[in-house]
């Protein structure tokens, strides 16, 4: 199924704030344990639950019952999301599969992060990796540094220290 896409010459929502990003996952209490060894938070909210017709309707579903928790970065929410009714597939995860995402960390010093998360025990895809100006556009974006993982379901994560165009404004 594909969604219309409206016309942004002719219409401007004008979304501007995350609140959070959900990601569904196979086991709450494993998913909870990985995302606080990564953010060293604690969950401002963990295993509610929400279910109801009502509730399973404004998300496609006939039924649905679920637990959750949520950690707050300093920017966003991370609400963890254990569907127990209807239990889905695990979806088919890879960067370049459409509909696929991922959560981005910005880290000031990524070597350091990336070799204290290696010898904690987080497995990365592939060595951290420095943009060069013939890789990247806009050419000041080079110098980023960017390093990818996953979560325990899967989920694409990436750590990056931007440069340039890269880089929020502050």
């Amino acid at each position: 199924m594909t969604n219309a896409v409206p016309d942004p010459s002719t219409v401007s929502i004008g979304l501007r704030t995350a609140a959070h990003v959900g990601i569904s996952v196979a086991d709450l209490d494993r998913s909870v344990a990985f995302y606080q060894a990564l953010t060293g938070l604690e969950p401002v909210v963990r295993d509610e639950t929400m279910q109801g017709a009502g509730f399973a309707r404004s998300q496609g579903l006939a039924t649905t019952r679920l637990r959750y928790a949520t950690l707050r970065l300093d920017n966003l929410g991370i609400d963890l999301i254990q569907f127990q009714e209807p239990v889905g597939e695990p979806a088919k995860m890879g960067a370049n599969r459409p509909g696929a995402m991922h959560l981005c960390f910005e880290v000031d010093d990524l070597p350091a992060v990336y070799d204290r998360m290696r010898d904690a025990g987080f497995e990365f895809l592939g060595p951290p990796y420095t943009f060069t100006v013939e890789e990247v556009s806009p050419p000041d974006a080079a110098g980023t540094q960017v390093a990818y993982f996953s979560d325990p379901d899967g989920t694409n994560l990436e750590l990056i220290a931007p440069r340039g165009g890269f880089a929020r404004p502050g």
